[in-house]
């Protein structure tokens, strides 16, 4: 199990919008992440346009994240957030990820 953490910019004034699109997270959605192999999935509001994502990925991060990636509702979930996050990746397609420097267990 691998442990990922990420941030990415949402556009100005859309975090209301943000929230409440996650308050209602489609359940087909919900079944597609925990079949790709995501867990403890948690997102943070760290300012008013960054969020912090944290979640656990079996057997890791680019299996569960490249098998989400095909996922026929994960592109219409993907489509719906086009005009609220500024980019999930970089140019080669990476995650903004942070780097792991200490873990309790």
């Amino acid at each position: 199990m691998q442990r990922q953490c990420f941030s990415f910019e949402i556009r100005p004034g859309t975090f209301a919008e943000y929230k409440r699109r996650h308050e209602m997270i489609w359940p087909e959605l919900v079944v597609e992440l925990k079949a790709a192999g995501l867990a403890n999935y948690t997102l943070f509001r760290y300012s008013d346009e960054r969020i912090v994502g944290y979640v656990e990925c079996e057997p890791d991060a680019k299996t569960c994240f490249g098998a989400l990636a095909h996922a026929e509702v994960n592109v219409r979930w993907s489509e719906w957030f086009e005009k609220i996050i500024v980019s999930l990746t970089d140019e080669d397609g990476n995650m903004q990820g942070l780097e792991e420097v200490w873990h309790l267990n």
